[in-house]
């Protein structure tokens, strides 16, 4: 059997590092309480001059790549999911491929917010099982939300950070790797969080600019239950379709935009809090970079292992869901 195996990973944070106390004095309020003991946020990182997402996208693919022993020149197909994109138009993996010196692979961008990485993940798993073409697949989530923040909307400005991870597809014959994934929308709830100006929809005017309204907004209040509700319902069809048990799951990575729902999620599966592998306590809210980047901690850390069964389920604006398990 032709699958998609995750042979590696890699992640990259900026090296600029945020703290609630910067935020404390920067807004003039006392914000850091409620990150701290609500939210588990201590710090974020942010890009500084010159960087920008497929600058991020490459230092995590690097490090991915070193890891393989693979080449860029090895490679058949890079995905980058990103939000932030370094352009409007081309895509950044088109920008990513040539710095990368990738000069085999097909590139292009997939945008289902933050949950675009295992989107991405599903997508490039599919390509490997259906089509020979493709050996060696680079999936990369990347994020530099703090370039579309409203530094005064205490809301956003303290959440958000950037970030980037990878992991490399390799086909192997073997049962082990990708073993199923779920995509839902729900579409009702695309205007309740986004960035709502700078397309065909919404030109950029100075009248925009001047209220800020290119800038990330939560427009709305989602129902709390929301994603606690979806995510238990994907890993119950998951495990339902592999006739396991969510216990049988050795780890978990979660869209990290909030602890409490993760906890939640957890409850709904009965199961204890460190079966999830958590990065936004010292990350702050990397979108689509963060379930990579969890992953990643939790590879180096050496918290998952060989014929693991893993599970990645993620959420992000539109609204858009994403699940994927896979066997290490």
């Amino acid at each position: 059997m032709r699958n998609a195996r995750i042979i590696s990973t890699g992640a990259y944070a900026p090296e600029r590092g945020l703290t609630n106390d910067y935020f404390d004095d920067f807004l003039g309020v006392d914000v850091g309480t409620w990150l701290r003991d609500s939210a588990q946020i201590y710090e974020r990182r942010r890009v500084g001059e010159g960087e920008s997402t497929s600058t991020l996208a490459r230092e995590a693919s690097r490090i991915c790549l070193d890891r393989a022993g693979v080449k860029p020149g090895e490679l058949d197909l890079i995905i980058v999911s990103t939000d932030t994109p370094d352009y409007q138009s081309p895509a950044t993996a088109s920008v990513l491929q040539h710095i990368f010196g990738a000069n085999r692979a097909a590139a292009f961008d997939v945008n289902a917010a933050c949950a675009g990485f295992v989107t991405a993940l599903d997508m490039a798993a599919k390509y490997i099982r259906s089509d020979a073409q493709y050996t060696n697949v680079l999936v990369v989530g990347a994020y530099a939300m703090s370039r579309h923040l409203n530094m005064q909307d205490k809301k956003t400005v303290t959440l958000f950070a950037d970030g980037a991870g990878a992991v490399l597809l390799r086909a192997e014959e073997t049962e082990k790797g990708y073993q199923t994934a779920q995509l839902i929308s729900k579409g009702q709830y695309w205007d309740y969080m986004g960035v709502y100006a700078g397309g065909t929809a919404r030109p950029i005017t100075e009248e925009v600019r001047a209220n800020a309204e290119d800038k990330l907004v939560f427009a709305k209040k989602f129902p709390p239950t929301l994603n606690p509700e979806m995510w238990s319902g994907m890993v119950h069809e998951m495990c339902r379709r592999l006739e396991v048990q969510p216990g049988d799951v050795a780890k978990y990575f979660f869209t990290q935009i909030n602890i409490n729902a993760i906890l939640a999620t957890l409850v709904l599966l009965e199961l204890p809090h460190e079966r999830a592998h958590n990065v936004m306590h010292y990350y702050g809210y990397t979108g689509s970079a963060c379930i990579p980047m969890a992953f990643n901690e939790a590879w180096e850390q050496g918290l998952i292992k060989k014929d693991d069964l893993i599970m990645f389920v993620s959420s992000g604006g539109g609204l858009a869901y994403a699940s994927a398990a896979f066997v290490l």
